[in-house]
């Protein structure tokens, strides 16, 4: 079971060695339980109180901010990422790392562009099994091997680049979505004035924070980020567990990009680059600890918006270059981590 911070309830026996005890003794100064629990909110809704204040910002700077069109097209660019996110929410939590799903994402909206004139479920389709089957390659080699995550995500994503411009003689070959097709309506359809793309994402963030949560994989996935030794004794999966989260993590990036490529009506070799860092951002401000075994699906979409409001209000303020949105984003990411290792150090002391 897991409580409602999204962390994992572990057996007695292997409370202690997966997470230092947060339970109140008699030697500690009174009120340090509520300062616990204050921490504790903080680093869990901190990203939507921040987004709440970046948003009312805004408004009152900009006239054009909460106009339709304006937050309609922030909600329809923070799609993609935000199914990439959703997946590095898994490996994140289980204190993985996974950087090749800028490059899968890519690779997938070009197999899906290719794989649309033979029809939508094979546009579909082929961008999922390839790479999904990068993803479980890529847990099978950490999980069964021991290698290190940031290596063998790194080597795939090279792969993967090297796999996307021999399809398509090194960038030269663009292949082209039929626009009355109906995986195109996946991209650039609309119900109630809102993209379709949004819904889907809607779907699949409730549906991952159904799993992270209520389930009993969601547990696996917590145990394995909180202590890995303390998760084996538990009787944990833990090498299923890795694969696992890996495998959905390949499969995310590739529908996001098969997606993607239904929005642009093509399948674009020049995307995805550095989209990996992106999505390891939104997970990590929206709460999620990079040591694993605490994180939630609610405060990665939180971490995406909080993205996309910044660039958006960069770009509405318009003297500022475009190199400006990566410069606040890293800064707002640093102070995030050292606002969680803060955090962090606040609670083993209380």
């Amino acid at each position: 079971m897991t409580t409602d911070t999204g962390e994992a309830v572990m057996p007695a026996e292997s409370t202690a060695a997966a997470r230092p005890s947060a339970a109140v003794t008699d030697g500690e100064p009174p009120g340090a339980g509520r300062q616990e629990r204050l921490s504790a909110l903080a680093q869990q809704h901190g990203a939507l109180v921040t987004l709440v204040i970046a948003m009312v910002a805004a408004s009152l700077s900009f006239d054009t901010f909460l106009t339709g069109d304006n937050l309609e097209n922030m909600a329809l660019s923070s799609a993609f990422l935000a199914v990439v996110a959703l997946g590095m929410t898994f490996v994140i939590v289980t204190g993985g790392i996974d950087l090749s799903v800028g490059s899968l994402f890519a690779l997938g909206g070009v197999l899906a562009a290719w794989g649309s004139q033979y029809g939508t479920a094979v546009a579909l389709l082929l961008p999922l099994v390839v790479c999904g089957l990068v993803g479980l390659v890529n847990g099978l080699l950490i999980a069964r091997s021991g290698l290190a995550p940031f290596i063998v995500t790194l080597a795939a994503m090279l792969g993967a680049r090297g796999v996307l411009l021999t399809l398509t003689d090194e960038g030269s070959r663009t292949y082209l979505v039929d626009k009355g097709s109906f995986f195109a309506k996946l991209g650039q359809g609309s119900l109630f004035d809102i993209g379709v793309p949004v819904w889907i994402t809607l779907a699949l963030f409730v549906l991952g924070a159904v799993v992270l949560r209520r389930t009993r994989f969601g547990q696996y996935v917590y145990a394995v980020g909180g202590n890995e030794d303390a998760a084996a004794l538990m009787g944990a999966p833990v090498a299923r567990t890795k694969i696992a989260v890996y495998t959905l993590s390949g499969l995310c990036a590739g529908l996001a990009g098969a997606l993607n490529a239904a929005w642009l009506l093509s399948g674009v070799t020049i995307l995805g680059s550095g989209m990996e860092l992106e999505a390891i951002s939104a997970v990590v401000i929206g709460g999620s600890l990079l040591t694993g075994g605490f994180g939630f699906i609610s405060g990665t979409l939180v971490g995406v918006a909080l993205l996309k409001v910044i660039q958006n209000v960069i770009n509405q303020i318009g003297s500022l270059d475009s190199a400006y949105q990566q410069v606040v984003s890293g800064a707002f990411l640093a102070a995030v981590v050292v606002a969680q290792t803060w955090l962090g150090r606040r609670q083993r002391v209380l």
